[in-house]
């Protein structure tokens, strides 16, 4: 069973940045999709940022051109790279790995990320 680490997370202002790192304790070359979910209080985990192991990115609109998704296979790490921060972006980030019949093989325990004003 592979377990998925994650971290990166913590307190930021609106605007700045933040790289989360992903790390598998097992190879990841195998994994199709490894991608970012967030949660915000109260609602239901949603796909942040997804990339394919031949590296195609699928993003939430809410992202697009702040957000950079990119997988390393060779240090078994997947990164989320976020820029120009939102307050909106303030959520508990997971890093999930899925088949391409899109069912999940694991799940990281989240990073809280907070943005403040």
């Amino acid at each position: 069973q592979v377990q998925l680490v994650e971290s990166g997370g913590g307190l930021v202002q609106a605007g700045e940045s933040l790289r989360l790192s992903c790390v598998a304790s097992a190879s990841i070359s195998n994994f199709p999709l490894m991608g970012w979910y967030r949660q915000h209080p109260g609602k239901e985990r949603e796909l942040v940022a997804e990339i394919t192991n031949i590296g195609n990115t699928n993003y939430a609109d809410s992202v697009k051109g702040r957000f950079t998704i990119s997988r390393d296979n060779a240090k078994k790490t997947v990164y989320l790279q976020m820029n120009s921060l939102k307050l909106e972006d303030t959520a508990v980030y997971y890093c999930s790995s899925r088949r391409w019949d899109r069912t999940f093989i694991a799940w990281g325990q989240g990073t809280q990320v907070t943005v403040a004003s």
